[in-house]
């Protein structure tokens, strides 16, 4: 049986085309796929897990202080210009989970540079 994950490696590596099936701006940019034989003899292609990075990672530019009706999409349309983005404001603040950042009334929320981008110091 041709492994499907092996067959879009050999189409797309000659054309000199990216194997990320993913734009730059999605967080699964650059996650390796696998591939797994079910008992049936399926061959089922998915992503590999994709860790938090460290939060010294990213660069901070400044911080967002949550008030009462606080949305990340809204918080993350207004720093970062695209709600879909919220996830790197999960990286850079180590949320597992999008609702808790804005869960609490006061909590400082680290805006910083995408993940690995340096900052120039005292700009």
């Amino acid at each position: 049986m041709i492994d499907p994950h092996q067959a879009l490696q050999q189409m797309l590596q000659p054309a000199g085309l990216p194997l990320t099936l993913f734009p730059p701006t999605s967080r699964y940019h650059g996650i390796e796929t696998a591939t797994l034989e079910t008992l049936e003899g399926k061959m089922v292609i998915y992503l590999k897990r994709r860790f938090v990075p460290p939060s010294d990672r990213f660069t901070l530019l400044q911080e967002h202080v949550v008030v009462q009706g606080d949305r990340l999409d809204n918080i993350t349309a207004r720093y970062l210009g695209d709600p879909e983005q919220f996830w790197r404001m999960c990286d850079a603040n180590n949320a597992m989970r999008p609702d808790e950042l804005t869960d609490t009334i006061g909590r400082r929320l680290r805006i910083t540079l995408p993940e690995g981008i340096p900052g120039v110091p005292n700009a």
